[in-house]
């Protein structure tokens, strides 16, 4: 069990819990949500011992074993699969006492570690380390290459498959989906669902957080409320209570009135009939939580285009990729004002090469791209955030895109970003990954694309912006064509998927259940081909050679061992049989012979003393010998 009571946490002059309550039960699953900067990652770091309370108590389990997603990566000479290895301390303590022994040839102790390091499941370590690596989209190739070959996204997937390795009671995960695709994440969430432990986990994904917690955790105003349930079930509860505030009901009605005229425009022009169904599903259930949401800081839209072209843009024959290697042949693709388009497929199959030839920043291999006289791309990805000026404010960026507009406008449009005040003038340099993705998404918005081109553009990305973002799309007048890991706003603002997989893009007749099914196929379509192309796993194969090696070396000193034992009780038993022979002549019995008879019977319970240390020897050398007998078996 895990109690916070009356708990206050402090980081420099900010109060970020003052008197919080919180009782969370072995087992369970609960996500911690609240805006950022409120204090959830301190609270982790409360709980991993790292911060001590300034007020009240947090008790833990003293004998829990606490696994968490580190976020700097501090070996890059590690190949993968061992760095996800090192998260098994206990079985990484194992080993170096094992090489020492057989280093120093300490029979006794090999076999002993032999043991240990079967208990710790160490003989399958090396699979199940690449097993988690492949599910979070590590070829088998990539999982024997260096940490520092990876880029920072794939470093953190490495982060998370090492807390995964480590065998806990306490798994804290602080935003586990950022750097994962889809693919991915549906792994991953089939992963925690099976996690027997108790876990936290921090995220901005509020599927991810439906499908995975029994719970939500809640950190608003220095305080720490309690909900059961998923992200859905918080929203609803929440919805309700601050639906009985006048200001909160009246802002309620303006989103209201504006899903209602959003719902029937879609619905007067949807051919795709599930995809429709399912779309509009997702924009009335965004109507009914649309209260929990009152107090978001985030209120924008994206500029309507002054000129628009029919189609947009046209790839005809597409032969796309990199240098002279095609990564997709053949593709066809319209973009006309008002297409909603998401892309999907597994990691690798070629979104984002795809997103990069429309955007201009690949030229086609093959065929033709025809664009619109008047086409305007907005373009998001991450490497945009690389692309800022560091030194520069979030009013300067707008202003050099906009020179000639007044500075309060430039402003009232930041603050709809919830850059207000004094952060419109800081500069870049200091930003969190998630303040620099809404400056992008604001220089985007003000430009006035008619095509949007967003890949992943939820990554560092809270709940409340991902809401703010969703209702921008929605009202947005041009085509958008998106990649996303974030299933609500793949659903909330799209009506059509394109499948991006085997070299090819194709419609996907489904909606994003169908493709999770479609997904669990390919995966099995794949398997056999990885385990004829992948290498076998010469490092458990080995391990157990020497295992074994090391066993049959035990087995002949445990066996003279037991002889040795044996013989020497049977010349006791021998010696007690003679005694007991003249202990039955009744003449020794007489008053002559006391002194004999004394002897004799002293003699008598020595040796029965003797007996009964050598049998408990004898069977201990036995018993061991037995046990290494069936290792040896177990390993051949």
């Amino acid at each position: 069990m895990i109690r916070l009571q009356n708990l206050t946490l402090q980081r420099g002059p900010q109060r970020l819990l003052e008197g919080a309550e919180l009782t969370l039960h072995a087992g369970q699953k609960v996500g911690l949500i609240g805006a950022n900067g409120a204090g959830k990652s301190s609270l982790f770091a409360l709980l991993r011992g790292e911060l001590g309370p300034d007020a009240g108590d947090c008790r833990l389990p003293p004998d829990w074993r606490i696994a968490h997603m580190r976020q700097e990566v501090d070996n890059l000479e590690r190949l993968a699969v061992d760095y996800v290895l090192d998260g098994d301390l206990h079985l990484r303590q194992v080993q170096r006492a094992l090489a020492e022994a057989e280093a120093g040839h300490d029979g006794t102790a090999i076999a002993r570690l032999h043991i240990e390091l079967d208990s710790a499941d160490g003989y399958t370590a090396d699979a199940r380390a690449r097993k988690l690596l492949a599910g979070l989209g590590f070829t088998a190739e990539q999982m024997d290459r260096r940490v520092g070959d990876f880029s920072g996204g794939w470093r953190m997937r490495l982060n998370l498959a090492q807390a995964l390795m480590c065998p806990s009671e306490l798994l804290l995960l602080d935003e586990p989906t950022n750097h994962l695709d889809l693919d991915a994440i549906l792994w991953l969430e089939e992963w925690l669902k099976s996690y027997p432990g108790t876990l936290m986990l921090i995220s901005h994904d509020r599927d991810f957080l439906d499908a995975v917690v029994d719970h939500v955790a809640h950190l608003e105003q220095r305080k720490l409320t309690l909900y059961r349930g998923g992200y859905s079930a918080f929203e609803r509860t929440r919805a309700e209570r601050l639906a009985q505030q006048q200001q909160v009901y009246e802002k309620q009605q303006a989103q209201r009135a504006h899903m209602e005229s959003f719902i029937a425009r879609f619905k007067a022009k949807a051919t795709k009939a599930r995809q429709a169904q399912s779309r509009i599903k997702a924009l009335e259930r965004l109507e009914e939580l649309a209260p929990a949401h009152v107090d978001s800081p985030f209120d924008f839209s994206f500029r309507e285009a002054d000129k628009v072209s029919s189609p947009l843009l046209d790839l005809a024959e597409g032969r796309l990729g990199y240098g002279s290697k095609a990564v997709l042949e053949q593709v066809k693709l319209q973009l006309v004002p008002g297409a909603r388009i998401g892309l999907l497929g597994p990691n690798g199959a070629g979104k984002s090469t795809l997103i990069k030839t429309l955007a201009g920043e690949l030229e086609p291999l093959g065929g033709r791209l025809a664009r619109g006289e008047n086409l305007a791309i907005g373009y998001f990805a991450q490497h945009q955030l690389d692309a800022l000026d560091p030194q520069a404010s979030p009013l300067l960026h707008l202003q050099r895109i906009a020179p000639g507009e007044r500075e309060q406008t430039l402003r009232d449009f930041l603050g709809g970003f919830d850059f207000r005040g004094d952060r419109c003038d800081e500069p870049v340099l200091n930003f969190s990954g998630g303040e620099k993705a809404r400056l992008a998404l604001a220089l985007i918005a003000w430009q006035k694309p008619n095509l949007l081109l967003l890949d992943e553009p939820t990554n560092h990305l809270d709940l409340e912006m991902r809401l703010a973002l969703t209702m921008a799309l929605q009202d947005f007048a041009g085509a958008v064509l998106v990649v996303s890991h974030d299933r609500h706003l793949l659903k909330s603002t799209t009506d059509e998927f394109l499948l991006v997989a085997d070299g090819r893009v194709q419609p996907f007749d489904g909606d994003l259940d169908d493709y999770a099914r479609w997904l669990v196929d390919f995966r099995a379509r794949q398997a056999p081909v990885a385990s004829a192309t992948a290498s076998p796993d010469k490092t458990d194969k080995r391990a157990q050679r020497q295992a074994a090696a090391a066993l049959r070396q035990q087995l002949a000193p445990h066996k003279r061992e037991a002889e040795k034992l044996e013989k020497e009780l049977g010349k006791v038993h021998e010696k007690l049989a003679e005694i007991e022979t003249r202990l039955g002549d009744s003449a020794l019995y007489e008053v002559a012979c006391k002194d004999e008879l004394r002897d004799l019977l002293a003699e008598q319970a020595k040796l029965k003393g003797r007996e009964a240390e050598l049998e408990e020897r004898w069977l201990e050398a036995l018993e061991s010998l037995e046990e290494l007998q069936r290792q040896l078996e177990a390993a051949d």
